[in-house]
């Protein structure tokens, strides 16, 4: 399948997700066939009280199989977040964004995007 021609949508649905991180791999979005996500915004937040986190923030490129970290063993301080990207990224047919952290539930992820499409 082909991703949509951004110039010639028809469609673009703004959509925020967010989730707890845990110490295994997942997937917080996926970019579906024929759609293309424009990724504008992505915080992490650390909600333990007490003790840093440790996070990564990967970008899954399915052309690839692999995963290309965006952020790499990120210590977010108790109490507090950070702003993980200062550009808009593009996700084409099959990409994600995935997160770790060093301890589970301890940080939260917020991804504000775009869905384009064009059927």
């Amino acid at each position: 399948m082909a991703a949509p021609d951004i110039v010639n949508v028809t469609s673009i649905l703004g959509k925020t997700k967010g989730q707890a991180i845990t110490t295994s791999l997942a997937d917080v979005i996926t970019c579906a066939t024929d759609k293309v996500l424009k990724v504008n915004a992505m915080y992490v937040a650390n909600v333990d009280g007490t003790d840093n986190v440790e996070v990564d923030v990967g970008f899954y490129d399915a052309s690839e199989t692999t995963t290309f970290y965006i952020i790499k063993t990120l210590v977010v301080p108790a109490d507090a977040t950070i702003d993980v990207l200062s550009k808009s990224i593009y996700l084409e047919e099959g990409d994600k964004i995935q997160v770790v952290a060093s301890e589970a539930l301890d940080a939260q992820i917020v991804v504000s995007y775009e869905e384009l499409d064009d059927a």
